[in-house]
């Protein structure tokens, strides 16, 4: 049988792909209620700006509950690790985007 420990021993550059993969699909999942609870404040959020907001979203939340996983630890690392932050600030930007105000 299969647990999570085995499923998150697969790793790619240090971080669990199990993490990651689960994360793309819960917000995949998510995304047609967030977007709608949004839109109720006049925001407009499309499903991809989510997708794309996946991991700098989850790198807030774990330190807004301090939960500092590998990836936030490595985030606020300030000597090393700027390719995670490079893609992390270009996840940002290209989320961001898409979303405008509804008129």
């Amino acid at each position: 049988m299969l647990t999570i420990e085995f499923l998150r021993s697969f790793r790619i550059a240090g971080y669990a792909i199990f993490d990651i993969v689960a994360s793309l699909i819960g917000i995949y999942l998510l995304a047609p209620l967030l977007s709608k609870l949004f839109l109720k404040i006049r925001i407009v959020i499309p499903k991809r700006s989510w997708l794309l907001l996946t991991l700098p979203l989850g790198v807030v939340v774990h330190l807004i509950f301090m939960r500092i996983t590998p990836m936030t630890a490595n985030f606020f690392d300030l000597h090393g690790h700027y390719g995670l932050k490079i893609v992390m600030i270009v996840l940002l930007v290209l989320g961001l985007k898409d979303i405008r105000i509804a008129k």
